[in-house]
């Protein structure tokens, strides 16, 4: 996070897509917080290095007290992640 600070609080999103047939994907990203967001529900967490995060209200309410963040991919496709467990992701996604 310090080889990559920013100004603003990077926003943990959560976003639902229905598709036609009825089915639900839900996608959940770490990311630069962008003019979409404006007027969004978020709440603030904090790291344990005092880094502030924006969480949508509605992960908040699905993620654990405690989560890490991890680095993912490889050279340009590298991205801030979630690292959760199965279950974690299972209530997060699913619940």
């Amino acid at each position: 996070m310090r080889a990559h600070a920013t100004k603003e609080p990077r926003v943990i999103a959560y976003d639902v897509k229905h598709c036609c047939g009825g089915g639900k994907l839900c996608l959940v990203s770490v990311r630069q917080p962008s003019e979409k967001d404006r007027g969004r529900d978020y709440v603030t967490g904090v790291l344990g290095d005092g880094t502030k995060l924006l969480v949508d209200r509605r992960a908040a309410r699905r993620l654990p007290s405690r989560f890490r963040l991890t680095v993912r991919g490889i050279g340009p496709f590298r991205r801030l992640g979630l690292d959760l467990s199965g279950e974690e992701w299972g209530v997060l996604l699913y619940d």
